[in-house]
Formats: structure tokens, sequence, C-alpha cells
């Protein structure tokens, strides 16, 4: 047994009594306990999806075609290399293949000639071998880049991925995914028309044939189209809006009354139905609406709006990319120079700075005009890690209105219902700097009590990248 061997072995010994012992363990932990195991969990698991990506690829590489019947996958009885990672780590072909590409770029390799050549991405391969990046994180790094690995210098690769491997030490995937194909776009302004037209292409819709009494369908949407549908379900969807498209047979149980959070009384309407049978009804309802006004000799209307946020010098100039509501794939400011209100779209222009109208102390609510701004700037809910869109949020008075906080954007802010509530109810707290909203966290997490900036203005972002 060499050193290797003795290692793992004396590791999974651990983890097994580890695993024992937090079965029933678990639960008598305090929160604060709780927490702190659970983070030691999670740099365990980044050790161990970093090793399983290295043996992959190793794995791989020792089952390359032209080493004929002595490769590892032959001698296996296998014919390629990620056969017998699938078998071996008893997953699916496609996990089997992300980790060998994973493997493969963090892992050296050698020249030609027989010299040690560093991993593609080094500074990403270093990160994950000290634990402090995952493999979700680290696949968007490794996508993003390698589109643009071609076309960008490798100073500005490396460059990216110093930066990207930075935040994916102390932010969530689904964050470091955007930021990732931001910084592709702004490595490889040209080819987001190539990619526009590529996804374009991928568009598809299926009907399968009816089983059961049931009709299956399935599709692919490009992110124009993507964004005209999460509009359209976004609001069926949000648990503050009454049920739309609801049946005779759902709506029977009848309204009831309840109590609201400031202790009216008002009526409401239950609605029995999943996630997924509201979305569908919300998908049928739209569709029936839009071939009934298609009826009409004025034609068809907009039935939702979507907004579509570029800056004004990319507009004008026909570079660089926009970002359509609640779809996380950029598109070329060409494309949305060609989006017509018309088509359920509108266009929001930003100036370098993310100039916005005000209002004034005349109104104590937002207006939806104040809104789509506070959307456009915020991205959604700012609270940090969290996705909800723009959609699904409430404007916020960072300074209350009862203290003589004005209506204006500048004072404004978007957050989920959620994180509404817990900005009123914890010791956390808000303010703006030169226009942005920041966020302070308690003493007890941020001893520092450090301002930081929140929100997600993807467009913004971009310009930042490029420069």
């Amino acid at each position: 047994m060499n050193e290797m061997d003795e290692l793992s072995e004396r590791a999974i010994t651990l983890l097994a009594e580890v695993a024992l012992r937090s079965f029933d363990g678990l639960s008598v932990l305090d929160d604060e306990q709780l927490c702190l195991l659970l983070e030691r969990f999670e740099n365990a698991g980044r050790f161990i999806d970093t090793l399983r990506a290295l043996a992959a690829a190793e794995v791989d590489d020792r089952s390359r075609r032209e080493l004929g019947g002595s490769g590892l996958a032959r001698r296996f009885g296998q014919v390629r290399g990620v056969h017998v990672v699938e078998k071996i780590a008893r997953c699916s072909q496609a996990e089997a293949n992300r980790r060998i590409r994973m493997g493969q770029a963090i892992r050296p390799s050698l020249s030609i000639t027989g010299e040690a050549l560093p991993p593609l991405y080094p500074h990403l391969a270093a990160a994950m071998m000290a634990g402090t990046v995952g493999v979700d994180a680290a696949s968007s790094i490794v996508n993003s880049l390698g589109q643009v690995s071609r076309t960008a210098t490798a100073l500005a690769v490396t460059g990216a991925e110093v930066a990207l491997v930075g935040e994916a030490a102390h932010t969530s995937a689904d964050l470091v995914a955007f930021e990732a194909r931001v910084w592709r776009e702004a490595l490889d302004p040209d080819g987001v028309e190539r990619r526009d037209e590529a996804l374009r292409h991928r568009r598809s819709f299926t009907v399968g044939r009816e089983a059961g009494g049931m009709t299956p369908f399935r599709g692919w949407a490009d992110p124009v189209s993507a964004g005209l549908i999460r509009a359209m379900l976004s609001e069926g969807a949000n648990p503050r809006s009454a049920p739309r498209f609801l049946s005779a047979d759902d709506r029977a149980p009848g309204a009831e009354t309840v109590v609201t959070s400031d202790g009216q009384m008002t009526d409401a309407l239950p609605d029995p139905r999943s996630r997924e049978q509201r979305q569908f009804d919300v998908l049928m309802g739209t569709l029936t609406a839009g071939l009934r006004r298609s009826e009409t000799p004025r034609g068809t209307r907009s039935l939702t709006t979507v907004m579509a946020v570029v800056r004004l010098e990319d507009l004008r100039n026909g570079t660089g990319v926009g970002w359509i509501d609640d779809v996380e794939e950029p598109v070329s400011a060409a494309t949305i120079g060609q989006l017509a209100c018309d088509a359920g779209f509108r266009r929001i222009l930003l100036g370098d700075h993310g100039e916005v109208l005000h209002l004034g102390r005349r109104e104590r609510l937002f207006t939806a005009a104040q809104r789509k701004a506070l959307a456009v700037r915020d991205g959604g809910c700012v609270w940090e890690n969290c996705t909800a869109p723009p959609g699904w949020c409430e404007a916020h008075h960072v300074i209350e209105y009862e203290n003589g906080g004005p209506t204006d954007i500048d004072n404004g802010v978007l957050l989920c219902s959620t994180h509404h509530h817990e900005l009123h109810a914890s010791e956390f707290t808000m303010t703006m700097i030169a226009g942005k909203p920041h966020l302070r966290a308690p003493t007890w997490i941020d001893p520092d009590g450090t301002w930081r900036p929140v929100g997600r203005t993807r467009a913004l972002v971009v310009a930042g990248a490029v420069r």
C-alpha cells in the first residue's frame, strides 16, 4: 500500500465515523454549532470534488485513443475513459463527463517533448486544491472563459480568472455564473451576436403523442423568448398576487376572510393548485387570450411587458450586450435595438452612471415607472445571494416615509417579501451611498460594520469589466 492509499483509507475511516455520529448528533447542536459544522462539511466536500475531477481526468488521459489496446479503458473492457469513470463512480455519464472536463482544466499536463505544463487555469486549480472554490462555481468559470480563450489575450483571460476565483471564494455559485458571463461578454464583445444567432437556431418546441389522456410537450427557448415566457409565468407564480386563470372547480371552495400583517380584514381567494399547475394555467390562459385578441380587426396586442436593459452608448454603437429581465444569458445590443414595445418588450436605456427619474415626496407609493427604474438598477431583490426577480419584489423606502424619506429612486430599493421583513425585523441596516444601496450586517456577523454594496445592475457590470 502506497502513501496515497494509506491517506485515503484514513480519510474514509474518519469520514465514516463523522457520518455515523452526525446521524443522531446534529439535532442536539445549537444554531451556531450547526452552521459551523455545515461549513466544515462543505469544506471537506470541496476537497473530495476536486479529487474526483483530477482522478477522472487522469483515467480519461490514460484511455486516449492513440494508446489502443494498452489504454486503461480497453484493459477494463470499455471503449472510453468516461465509461470507466461512470462504472466505478456509479454516476451518470453526464456527471462523469463533467468531472473529466473539470479535471482537464485544473491538472498539469505534459507537452509533446515531455515538458511539464501548468494547468489551463492555474489560479482556479490552486483555489480548488485549497478547498476554497467548489465545482459548481468552477464549472461556470471554465465554461465561460473557455468560450473566449481563442479570441481574448492570455493576459485578459488570466485577469478574469483571478477576479472570478476571488468572487467564488465568498459568494454563491449562481452569482459566480452570472459574473462569468459578464466577463465572457467583456472579453469577446464581437462574439455576442454569434452566440445570439447560435442560441436562436437551437430554439424548438415539440408536442408528443397522447398517453393516458395527457399530452407532453417540451422545448428550448433563446434568451429573448425566455424573457417573454418567464415574465408571463412570474406574475402567476408571485406569492403576493391573487390567483389568476382559476377554473370554476378550483374556485369552488370560495373566498375566506384573513387578517393582513397590519391588522386589516380582507377577503382572500384560496388557490389549491400546485406551482406547476398554476404555471400551466397561466400559459394556457395567456395563449387563449392571445388567440381571442388576434381575432379582432385591430390584430394582436402585447400581453405582458418585459424589460430589456442596455447602455445608451452600446445601443448607439451597436456593440456590447443587453439583458432581458429574469434571463441569465445576455443578448447583443443589436438584438435589444430590434425589440419593439408592441412585441411585449420595453427598452430601458442606461447612462454610464445609471441615471434614473425622481418623483419627490408628493407620493407615498413608488410609481410603476419608478419600480421599472429600480428593477434596472437593482436587478431584483438586492439581499446578498437572493435571486428573486423584480416582479416578486417590493419597493422599500431606505429612509422610512414616516421619518421624512422621499419617494425617490435614490431612496428606494427592491426587496423580496422575505428580505423586506428581515430588514425590518433584524439588526441589518441599509443606506444609500452614491445612489446605490448598501447593506450592513449586525456586529455579531461583521464586527467591522462594513457597508457593502448590493444589487446586480448587469448592464453596468459589463461596462465596469470592460474598463
